[in-house]
Parts: C-alpha cells; sequence; structure tokens
C-alpha cells in the first residue's frame, strides 16, 4: 500500500495525548503495516485561519482519521472537520481512543459503522478501504 496522506482529527482539548501516540506509532520504523502522514494542525490558530488552514490541509489527503475520545461530544472542530471533509468527497472513519467505545456519542457526520477499535490490523483495513473510495486515491 501506498503511504496515505491522512488528517488526523481529534479533541484538541481532550485527546492530544492519543493524537501523539497515534501518529508516533504509525511512522514508517513502527510494525504498523502501514504509515500514515499526519496533515493535522499542530497548533491552535485564529478561527479564521484555522478554517482556511485545515480545509486546504484536507483537501489534500486521502482520508480524515477521527480520534474518538470520551468527550467527542464537546469538539465542534471536529464536527467541522469531519463537514469539511465532505464537502471535498474525502472519506472518514472514526477510532476509538481513552476508553470511548459503542456507547460514546459520536460527532456529527461520522457513522458508527465506520468507527473501528485501535488495532494496527482494524486500523489497516480501514484505511484500505478509504484508500479506495477517496477522491486522492
Amino acid at each position: 500500500m501506498s503511504d496515505p496522506r491522512a488528517f488526523v482529527s481529534f479533541d484538541f482539548d481532550h485527546d492530544e495525548t492519543q493524537k501523539k501516540m497515534f501518529v508516533g506509532q504509525g511512522k514508517s520504523d513502527s510494525p504498523t503495516p502501514f504509515v500514515v502522514g499526519d496533515w493535522s494542525s499542530k497548533e491552535a490558530l485564529p478561527q479564521k485561519t484555522w478554517e482556511q488552514t485545515i480545509e486546504l490541509k484536507i483537501g489534500m489527503c486521502n482520508m480524515v482519521i477521527v480520534l474518538v475520545g470520551r468527550n467527542m461530544s464537546s469538539a465542534s472542530g471536529v464536527a467541522k472537520e469531519i463537514a469539511m471533509a465532505a464537502v471535498k468527497n474525502v472519506p472518514v472513519f472514526g477510532v476509538y481512543v481513552d476508553g470511548a467505545g459503542a456507547s460514546t456519542p459520536l460527532p456529527p457526520g461520522l457513522q458508527r459503522n465506520r468507527v473501528v477499535v485501535w488495532t494496527w490490523p482494524t486500523i489497516a483495513a480501514a484505511i484500505e478501504q478509504m484508500m479506495g473510495e477517496g477522491k486522492n486515491a
């Protein structure tokens, strides 16, 4: 599989540690069956700048991976990122992190059947599916 360009969407206030672990474990020198190029924002930005920057980055990615944490319902930026992906025809899937599970509220636009548990084979299968669906495939 070629190295997919993934925008990693996460709750900046609650799941930054999980995001760093996820991206770190997906690097090319790890035992994971794929490499994820993390195109997410590395810092907090003013709203207008954030929207322009994120929309551009999402448009250049093969997929958006949403890290679904326990406090996801309060992450308004994640819902905006999912909506931006929909407009750009970039496929989205989620990965449960930080003790989240099937009863965790999801952000608008993320379907429950598109959220997987954090195991590398499961994530690799979801990435392969997304690579076949996206406009940048």
